[in-house]
């Protein structure tokens, strides 16, 4: 009888539970890292949104004045959120909101909403912060943002994107110095974090 009683309790604290572990994290719950100082976020923003993205930085070899260069055509990745769930694909993509000029992209895996992005300020390559051998630390602003088909609207809020804690990606060091290596293809994995940043009135949404 004891427990018959105390099981609408029990029932209740459980619901609470699980709506609580269901929930999207909140703004104030998503802390940023520390960055060197050339590329922090405006103080009016914050962050909403995090995930660890794993792929490759794609590499196409071109002529460079009077050499050859190894020039990125498309980063190809995966973010995940906690627990491995998928959160984002990211990629270049024609930004439709500037004449479909290619920006960097990144698409929400469950709802299709997108955002592009653009250099704010020059990468960073501080050595206080990016490991040697790995691509820089970049600060992007939002280029631009769509809803998905069905009204999604996870990404459409970004104002700022950070790349940090950044490993591997660098372009190869060989394999482009001539006329007949121009047009080869290098796929270089690659690790990183992204932080997506909303502006304040809006990150407690």
């Amino acid at each position: 009888m004891k427990h018959q009683a105390h099981s609408p309790i029990v029932a209740a604290v459980t619901a609470v539970l699980i709506l609580a572990s269901s929930a999207p994290a909140r703004a104030d719950r998503v802390t940023p890292p520390p960055v060197p100082g050339a590329i922090q976020v405006p103080e009016e923003n914050r962050a909403f949104l995090a995930g660890h993205a794993v792929g490759t930085q794609n590499y196409i070899c071109l002529p460079s004045g009077a050499a050859f260069a190894w020039v990125l055509f498309t980063p190809q990745a995966t973010l995940f959120a906690d627990e491995d769930r998928q959160l984002t694909t990211h990629f270049f993509s024609p930004n439709p909101f500037e004449n479909d000029l290619v920006r960097p992209a990144w698409q929400h895996s469950r709802d299709t909403s997108i955002v592009w992005g653009r250099l704010y300020v020059p990468a960073s390559s501080d050595p206080d912060f990016v490991a040697p051998g790995a691509i820089p630390w970049l600060l992007l602003k939002a280029a631009g943002a769509g809803a998905g088909p069905g009204g999604g609207d996870a990404l459409t809020r970004t104002t700022f994107i950070h790349r940090v804690h950044t490993s591997g990606g660098v372009a190869p060091a060989t394999g482009c110095s001539s006329s007949t290596d121009v047009g080869a293809k290098a796929s270089v994995p690659y690790e990183a974090d992204y932080y997506f940043y909303s502006a304040e009135d809006e990150a407690g949404e």
